[in-house]
């Protein structure tokens, strides 16, 4: 429910973002046909990508998304991600603003995305499994569109204050974007190979399948750290019947019985290959929900009454004059994504104290206080903590990914490595064991500590009376 609650505030947060959007539309046409060209627009801090060029760039998108195979897109699913993608990419640039982008409920536009285009293909009469794949790649290329527009956004505000070229930035963001979509996908693509489990199938496990391997054209060897121990080839079989238990993948022999059960890495149920060893599987409990949405909506089993009374909900709080999507957001993260953000919203609601008490005989304005408060080393440091977080969770990925025992002297090198920490966080009792939970709540005070003073900027007062020289704010 949290996520209709979501989207219905995203839609009513784009209905007032409405004449923010109509500006914007006026002066791009205005750039299209030429006629802005004004003194004021030739300024270098005023130069943005052409409009023509925005405009192509859509037109080859679209182009390419239609014609790629396996994303099983049509003409409809192409205008779905344009009509989609301009109304979440508002919303993504709105909330980019208010709460950040490290917030930003990106996978609950999806998910209002899921539920809208599958309503209309459903309206339409699309229900066949391979229109699954088409919703489901509309709901991802909206999703993309959404993140980078929330990013865009910050940068370009970022540039605004330091003065900045938009047109270089946002040739700078189109290169970072390109490249990361030809680099992140085989990296998750390999994450996903090397926590990959092929669990034998018992003989009675299935009694009776046998399945007709003439219908059945794809053909796989195992992979990852189990490859060396089976080299054969099987034919592919997905078996799709959900009334059994969840979807499943298997490696089927040429007389048609399962041989493999495949439990892949990235939202996997078995941690544990046949000779013992230990799998760390990656968690992505949004996949689950958006083919339980696409399912349930194109099978028509979907609980209405629940998505009904989270719309109802949001339009409840904004008549009550609370907006919805910001309520939806506190509702939408989860408790141990929304606890740190709230204590760090105090901690800097502490340090804004400490600012006003500081500057309480200079007459600034509120901005002006805003401004100061904008200034504080507490918010590098802040800054500093989120990219410690996203580096050491790409290290731990890459560590995960390349550790290989049975692989390459290098692979094997990270693969011991890998075990030692294992073994050093097994006898770490702030990582494991009964009171691993509150122990783990020492540093995080340390570091609570640390950002609190470094915000009242302690730091620079403690070099005044030690006699050090203070560098000028």
């Amino acid at each position: 429910m949290k996520d209709e609650i979501l989207a219905a505030g995203g839609i009513i947060s784009v209905f007032r973002s409405l004449p923010i959007i109509w500006h914007g539309l006026k002066e791009g046409l205005r750039d299209f046909s030429g006629a802005g060209k004004s003194s004021a627009s030739s300024q270098r801090t005023d130069q943005d990508l052409p409009l023509k060029f925005v405009l192509g760039g859509i037109v080859a998108i679209i182009a390419a998304i239609t014609v790629a195979p396996s994303l099983h897109m049509n003409v409809a699913g192409a205008l779905l991600i344009v009509v989609f993608g301009f109304i979440f990419v508002t919303v993504s640039s709105r909330l980019t603003g208010e709460i950040g982008s490290t917030s930003n409920p990106i996978s609950g536009m999806t998910v209002a995305t899921l539920l809208l285009t599958c309503l209309i293909f459903l309206f339409l009469g699309w229900t066949d499994s391979h229109y699954f794949v088409t919703a489901l790649s509309v709901g991802a290329i909206v999703c993309i569109a959404s993140s980078n527009g929330g990013a865009t956004s910050q940068d370009l505000k970022t540039g605004f204050l330091i003065g900045s070229t938009p047109r270089a930035q946002q040739i700078a963001i189109l290169i970072g974007a390109l490249g990361s979509a030809l680099i992140l996908g085989p990296i998750l693509m390999r994450l996903n190979t090397a926590a990959t489990v092929y669990v034998p199938v018992a003989e009675n496990s299935l009694p009776n399948l046998h399945i007709d391997v003439t219908k059945l054209t794809k053909r796989e060897k195992l992979s990852g750290p189990q490859a060396s121990a089976d080299r054969k080839e099987y034919y592919v079989w997905q078996n799709a019947d959900q009334a059994g238990g969840r979807a499943s993948r298997y490696l089927v022999n040429d007389q048609g019985v399962p041989v493999y059960l495949v439990d892949p890495g990235i939202n996997g149920i078995h941690h544990e290959r046949p000779d013992g060893t230990r799998v760390v599987k990656f968690d992505a409990p949004k996949a689950t929900l958006m083919s339980y949405i696409i399912q349930g909506i194109l099978h028509r089993q979907l609980p209405w009454g629940l998505v009904l009374l989270g719309v109802m909900i949001a339009l409840v709080l904004e008549m009550s004059g609370v907006p919805s999507l910001a309520f939806a957001v506190g509702v939408y993260l989860p408790i141990s994504a929304s606890s740190p953000i709230f204590i760090g919203g105090m901690i800097r609601w502490l340090v804004d104290l400490t600012i006003r008490r500081k500057h309480r005989n200079a007459q600034l304005t509120e901005e002006q206080l805003v401004a100061e408060g904008d200034k504080s080393p507490g918010v590098l440091m802040s800054s500093g903590y989120i990219a410690g977080g996203a580096i050491a969770g790409i290290v731990i990925a890459v560590v995960k990914g390349l550790a290989d025992p049975s692989g390459s002297a290098v692979r094997k090198a990270i693969a011991s490595f890998d075990a030692g920490i294992q073994k050093w966080a097994a006898s770490n009792p702030f990582f494991e064991g009964a009171y691993a939970d509150l122990l783990a709540l020492i540093p995080f005070l340390a570091l609570m500590i640390i950002l609190y003073l470094t915000g009242r900027e302690r730091r620079n007062s403690w070099k005044k009376e030690s006699g050090h020289p203070v560098a000028p704010a």
